[in-house]
This record gives structure tokens, sequence and C-alpha cells, in this order.
């Protein structure tokens, strides 16, 4: 392969998957790390990537949210294994606070098996999975509904996190990154997000290995807000290792990994 062209299909894995790691990328390319490397300083010389410690990110518009259906089956299987190890940390009695997003939606789906659960949610689709769960007592926020999203947003949607204490906040994030903590695109889903944050007694964040070294249009939180963070097992090991020492919490979803057993 001539090295325009290798780099051509460096360019397109990171624009799939908004990040990727200097290991994936010779397993996938079958060329050393030093090639590797060289090719990444070439495209970030150009403006087309960004470099970051062990691989490198997208340079996409921060403020440029894919839309709701394509992310929706993006990562699907990341994003189920991370809602498996999420459903496990969740105890009866607890009361929960869950956020927007594809990973929570698929949180919500596991969650049916969970007994004696108050559920808040501003998510349309995650609010419908839990309406038929007869041991699970579901409040929703109310606010002024982004028709893409099907979630809600605004004084309303804010101001119903501030009313109530949870337990637990299970947060989906756009972007998680050393330097610039917890990030999303939409500055109002931000908003409700740090309210969601501020009335919970544990932040666990789901954010599934493209998520991480990005950052977002919108500030929502410093990392050293989370307790926990859940991600899957494609997650760049040296920002594992940062994380765990600064305290937090990391557990990595293994693929395939099994549904919680109902009691």
């Amino acid at each position: 392969m001539l090295p325009a062209e290798r780099r051509k299909q460096i360019l397109e894995i990171v624009e799939a998957q908004s990040s990727v790691s200097v290991t994936a990328l010779c397993e996938r390319l079958d060329v050393s790390e030093m090639t590797i490397r060289r090719d990444l300083r070439l495209l970030s010389d150009e403006g087309l990537l960004k470099r970051v410690h062990g691989g490198a990110v997208s340079r996409r518009a921060r403020s440029y949210e894919p839309p709701y259906l394509i992310r929706a089956s993006a990562n699907i299987d990341q994003k189920r294994a991370i809602a498996c190890e999420v459903a496990r940390l969740i105890e009866e009695g607890d009361s929960i606070a869950i956020d927007v997003g594809t990973t929570t939606q698929e949180l919500a789906s596991v969650l049916a098996g969970k007994s004696n659960i108050t559920a808040v949610t501003s998510s349309l689709p995650i609010a419908n999975l839990l309406s038929d769960s007869t041991d699970l007592r579901l409040i929703l926020t109310g606010g002024v509904v982004r028709k893409q999203e099907l979630s809600m947003t605004g004084h309303l949607a804010r101001r119903a996190f501030e009313d109530f204490w949870v337990d637990k906040a299970l947060v989906g994030i756009g972007g998680v990154d050393i330097d610039a903590g917890l990030t999303e695109y939409n500055l109002e889903d931000a908003l409700v997000k740090q309210a969601m944050i501020e009335h919970a007694g544990q932040i666990i964040v789901l954010a599934d290995s493209s998520k991480i070294y990005r950052t977002c249009f919108a500030w929502v939180a410093a990392l050293s807000v989370m307790h926990t963070l859940v991600t899957d097992w494609q997650a760049p090991p040296e920002f594992v290792d940062e994380l765990r020492q600064r305290g937090v919490e990391v557990i990595v979803a293994r693929q395939n990994t099994p549904e919680p057993v109902s009691p």
C-alpha cells in the first residue's frame, strides 16, 4: 500500500471512530508503530487530525453532533456491554437519574429486572422503555423537546433535576478528555447534565471508547466529579491508568459481557 493510500485510510478510520490508538492502526494496516506515528505526525501537521498520547482524534467541529439514528447504530456492542456493567451497579431501592443518549438507552433496556427503583429522566425513548416496568417508579422531567434527539431541555428539565436528590446519576457524555474534562455538543444538554450531577450522591459516567480524548463544544464538569467511569475494551490503557491514578474507579466492559441475572 502506498503511503498516501495508507494515510487516507487512517483519516477514514479516525472520522468513523472519532478516536483511534496507534496499536489499533498498526494491527489494522499491518505496519510498524514507527510508520503509524510518522503518518499521524504528517496528518496532524496538515490539520487533518489531532495527535494525542497513544493515538489520534478527529478534528471534526466540536459543536457538530451526529444524528441520533447514526449514533444509535454506532459501537452497539460496546454500548450494550457498558450497559450490562452499569446495571450491576444499581441496587434495589436506589433512586437514579438517567441521562439522555444512546448508551443510557441501552442501559434502560436491561433495567427491567430491577425492583423498587425510582428513575428520573429527560429522555422520551428511555421513558418509553421503562414505562412498562411494574417495579420501577418513573418520573419524566418535562421541558422543551429536541425533536431529533427526543430529549427534553430548558428550564423545566433542569429544574426537575434540581428538585430531587438521587443516589446515582447515570451520565452519558459527548467527550471525555484529561484536560477538557466532560463535555457535550449542545449547551442546553450540558446545563441539564450539570443539574443532574450536582444533585446525585454518586456520579457514574457511561462512555464508549470513541468518546475518549474527544472534546465537544459545551463544558459539563471536571473529571474529578466522576466516581466511576464505565467504558469498553477498546479504551486506551494509558487513559484508564491516568483516571485510576486520579482516584476515579474505571470499569472496562469486556466483549460479550453477559446481561445481569435478575434476582
